[in-house]
């Protein structure tokens, strides 16, 4: 991929003046990155972020706009007039009710770092091959249930208040995605993939989680009445920020 070749550097200058990519939070400065994809990937300062830290909290895990935030009906939810996400169908599994749904876009300009949203154990992680659409909003009011069609890892969260399942998704130019619990690597010819952790790996709110290598989009869904989302549609988010609220006893 050309984003991982050196003479991609040729190109990030202009990339950060087209998209307006803000480096005042980025380690290092432009000239420190080798390629594109290092621009992609690249980390944030020690303490740029403040992480929410209220018991009760569900932290964004990444930088980027609501494209959904709330219930499903009959386990759908409305990403665009017309179109839909079916849950079971982007997890991989049975139909299992109503869901909490809260799905976060991440433009070309964001800083492309996936977070834990709630401290707790990470317990399990799927890999899910598919296809790899654009995912941008216009992409998304022409493909239904798209993110349920790409290329996707799925992250099993164990918390006080209930799961989380956190879910990457891969887009057009974005297949590579790493996530911390495991070494395989999406979009890398391999088939779907499951793996049950043990013991559970202990995991901090506001921990590296996972990354993509451009920019894609992450879902977090949890069983119905767990999450009460406090965004709304179309709101810009920040990493660390709180989004949402654990109901049960935290």
């Amino acid at each position: 991929m050309f984003a991982r070749t050196g003479l991609s550097r040729l190109l990030t200058a202009a990339f950060v003046k087209a998209y307006g990519v803000d480096l005042s939070e980025a380690e290092g400065d432009l000239a420190d990155y080798p390629t594109l994809e290092a621009l992609f990937t690249r980390t944030l300062k020690p303490g740029s972020r403040e992480i929410d830290s209220s018991s009760a909290a569900v932290v964004s895990p990444v930088d980027g706009k609501v494209a959904a935030a709330g219930r499903t009906v009959d386990g759908k939810i409305e990403l665009a007039p017309g179109r839909t996400l079916d849950v079971a169908e982007l997890l991989g599994e049975p139909a299992g009710g109503e869901y909490d749904v809260a799905v976060i876009y991440l433009s070309p300009k964001d800083y492309h770092r996936v977070h834990v949203p709630r401290e707790g154990q990470a317990s399990a992680w799927s890999y899910l091959p598919g296809t790899l659409w654009p995912v941008f909003p216009a992409a998304v009011r022409k493909v239904d249930n798209l993110f349920s069609r790409n290329e996707r890892f799925r992250v099993t969260l164990q918390t006080v208040g209930g799961a989380i399942e956190v879910v990457l998704v891969g887009a057009f130019g974005v297949g590579r995605i790493t996530v911390a619990v495991t070494d395989l690597m999406s979009n890398s010819g391999g088939s779907a993939a499951t793996g049950s952790l043990e013991p559970p790996v202990p995991v901090e709110r506001g921990g590296w989680l996972g990354t993509f290598h451009l920019g894609s989009t992450v879902i977090l869904t949890t069983p119905a009445d767990t999450v009460l989302w406090g965004v709304e549609v179309g709101a810009a988010v920040r990493f660390g920020q709180r989004i949402g609220e654990m109901t049960r006893a935290c």
